[in-house]
């Protein structure tokens, strides 16, 4: 297959890349800073020779969007969106000049669409969607991506939790923290995760690619979410760690400050179950936290 990744050159991209690479596919990545052979330059705001790549291409993946790790001020704020709603548009734009288009097109989303539950299973048929800043983001970047309905290219919004892996993303700062005697309960510790092991994201990809059944928004997460303060217990376990400091709401608050984040990152309950997954029977690997520590650990 020709697989195209926009802006594949973080955690999510390097991995899905290595992935698809060992299986034989052909993989190009479209990002603002092209270094290797097989990568192309594009600004992720206007049309370039980039958009000759799309014809006869097999899959379209865009990870594009600017971290919603820092502090949401009103410049950070705009380019939070704007980073999304601009790249989904152009590459829309790009396929509708192909006469050949991708045959499927999946478009990074977030499992921060649905409201903060620490009852409330999210689904993608139940699942609550409310107002607020990250909330709206997720809105409107699915409202643009499925604006418009291009023939013969399947879409795909990819709902994805936390992406646990050794080599990006959050795990190796949790892994930190907790080896220093950190890894307590952040909160009240009643804030679910939703997780998902890098590999199982990988498998997922390839999985949702394969099967033409699977269209529209999907939760890309393991089917069992659990409490912050099992998360961070069962990680000190497989550690070996015996204890771990708490960090209460009033010492994140200022703590996020100085690290230039939001607190929000860490106290939203987010309670999301895959079911599309499930019901069209992809098999976990890492179903389990304790599957996932152990690999990673």
């Amino acid at each position: 297959m020709k697989i195209i990744i926009a802006a594949g050159t973080g955690f999510l991209g390097k991995n899905l890349e290595k992935y698809f690479s060992e299986k034989g596919h052909q993989i190009y990545i479209l990002t603002r800073n092209p270094k290797r052979e097989n990568e192309i330059f594009w600004s992720a705001k206007t049309s370039g020779g980039w958009k000759n790549l799309l014809e006869n291409s097999d899959v379209l993946i865009n990870l594009t969007g600017k971290s919603v790790d820092c502090r949401y001020t009103e410049k950070n704020k705009k380019e939070i969106y704007d980073s999304r709603i601009e790249s989904t548009k152009v590459l829309q734009q790009a396929i509708d000049q192909c006469i050949n288009k991708p045959k499927v097109w999946l478009n990074a989303s977030s499992a921060t669409i649905y409201i903060h539950s620490e009852t409330h299973l999210n689904t993608e048929e139940n699942g609550i969607i409310g107002d607020d800043f990250s909330m709206n983001i997720c809105k409107s970047w699915e409202k643009e991506f499925f604006k418009v309905k291009t023939e013969n290219v399947r879409k795909v919004a990819l709902r994805t939790s936390i992406v646990l892996g050794n080599n990006g993303g959050a795990f190796p700062k949790l892994k930190t923290i907790t080896k220093l005697g950190l890894g307590g309960k952040q909160g009240r510790g009643n804030q679910n995760v939703s997780w998902i092991h890098i590999d199982d994201f990988c498998r997922a990809i390839e999985y949702i690619i394969n099967n033409e059944n699977i269209v529209g928004e999907i939760n890309i997460t393991a089917p069992n979410p659990l409490s912050n303060k099992e998360f961070m217990r069962k990680l000190r376990k497989e550690i070996k760690i015996p204890f771990g400091l708490n960090a209460p709401v009033w010492q994140l608050e200022i703590a996020s400050i100085f690290l230039k984040t939001e607190t929000e990152l860490i106290l939203k309950s987010r309670n999301v179950y895959p079911e599309k997954l499930i019901q069209n029977d992809f098999q976990f690997q890492f179903s389990t936290i304790e599957k996932a520590f152990r690999s990673l650990v």
